[in-house]
C-alpha cells in the first residue's frame, strides 16, 4: 500500500525517542499481583519460587537483548533493566523497547511456570512498564540504591507482619497496627524477642533483591583471582586493560549470566564490576547520528 491514497495516516504516529548518551531504566512491575499472588497461594513473606521464576524471565530478557542490556535487579514482582547509554536498540523508540521488553519478560514468566511453581497457573500474569532516563552514571546508581533501599524495608515490614500473623495468632489489620509508626531496630527487636529470628540470618535474595550480571569473558567457570579485561574504545578513549576481581558469589552456571544477591548501595560492588557502567561520566559516549 506504499504511496497509496491511504499512507497520509502515518502522519498520525508521534516520535518517542529516548534521548541519546543516557542510562534508560526499562522497570515493569506486577499489576494486581497482591490478588494473583493470593490466588495462586504465594508462600508468605516471601515465595522462594515465584522469585526464582522472576529472575529465569529476566535473564531470558537480558541473553534476547545481550549488546544493549547491561543488568537487571529485582525484588518482588518487578524488575529494571539498564540500557546501555550508547545503546541503538530500535533507533532508541520508547513504545517499542517498553513493548518488547514487556511482552518478553511476560511470556517467559507464563512460558517457565510450571518448571518453578507447584499449582497450575489459573490466570495470566500480567506487568506494566516504565522507562526513566539517567543523564549521569551516579543517577543510574542511586536509583539502584533506592530499589534495594526498598527491598530491605518492605522485606523487614513483611517479615515482621506475617510472623504477628503466622506464629502469633493475630488478625491482619493487628499486626499492621502494632507495627504502625515502628522503625527498623524496633522490627528486628520484635522479631528476635518474640519469634527467635535474627533477620541478618534471612535468605539473602529476600533482604538484598536479586542482581543478575554477565561475568566478562566466555571463558568456562575456571575463574582466575583476578583477570584482565579490555575496555571498549572510542575516538575520545582508548581501550584500556584492567586488573578485576572477580566476585567471590559467581557460582558455577552453563551460561554467561549470573543471579547474585549482594549489596550494590556501597561502593565495593562497583570497583569490583566498574565495566558494568562503562564509560564513566567524566568520559560520555559520542552520540551516533541516525
Amino acid at each position: 500500500m506504499a504511496c497509496s491514497r491511504f499512507e497520509y495516516v502515518k502522519l498520525f504516529e508521534s516520535h518517542d525517542r529516548l534521548l541519546p548518551g543516557c542510562w534508560a531504566v526499562i522497570r515493569l512491575d506486577g499489576r494486581c499481583f497482591t490478588s494473583f499472588a493470593k490466588k495462586h497461594s504465594f508462600r508468605k513473606p516471601n515465595d522462594e519460587r515465584a522469585l526464582n521464576l522472576s529472575n529465569a524471565a529476566a535473564k531470558q530478557v537480558l541473553k534476547t537483548f545481550d549488546n544493549h542490556l547491561v543488568l537487571a535487579y529485582g525484588q518482588s514482582d518487578e524488575y529494571s533493566f539498564v540500557l546501555k547509554r550508547e545503546s541503538n536498540l530500535f533507533s532508541r523508540r520508547e513504545s517499542k523497547i517498553l513493548s518488547t521488553v514487556v511482552s518478553m519478560f511476560t511470556s517467559v514468566y507464563v512460558l517457565m511456570w510450571s518448571k518453578f511453581m507447584d499449582v497450575e497457573l489459573q490466570e495470566p500474569p500480567t506487568f506494566d512498564g516504565r522507562i526513566v532516563l539517567y543523564p549521569l552514571t551516579c543517577h543510574l546508581r542511586d536509583y539502584l540504591s533506592w530499589r534495594q533501599a526498598d527491598t530491605h524495608v518492605n522485606n523487614l515490614f513483611n517479615t515482621a507482619f506475617w510472623a504477628l500473623v503466622d506464629q502469633d495468632g493475630k488478625s491482619l489489620k493487628e499486626a499492621e497496627k502494632l507495627l504502625k509508626g515502628t522503625n527498623s531496630k524496633e522490627k528486628n527487636e520484635l522479631l528476635f524477642s518474640q519469634f527467635g529470628i535474627n533477620y541478618n540470618n534471612e535468605p539473602q535474595m529476600f533482604r538484598k533483591g536479586s542482581l543478575i550480571i554477565r561475568r566478562p569473558g566466555n571463558e568456562g567457570y575456571e575463574f582466575p583471582k583476578r583477570r584482565r579485561v579490555d575496555q571498549p574504545s572510542n575516538e575520545d578513549h582508548k581501550g584500556t586493560t584492567y586488573l578485576v576481581d572477580m566476585q567471590k558469589d559467581l557460582a558455577p552456571s552453563d551460561d554467561d549470566y549470573h543471579v547474585l544477591h549482594t549489596d550494590i548501595i556501597k561502593d565495593d560492588f562497583w570497583k569490583q564490576h566498574h565495566y558494568l557502567l562503562w564509560p564513566p561520566d567524566d568520559s560520555p559516549p559520542r552520540i551516533r547520528k541516525t
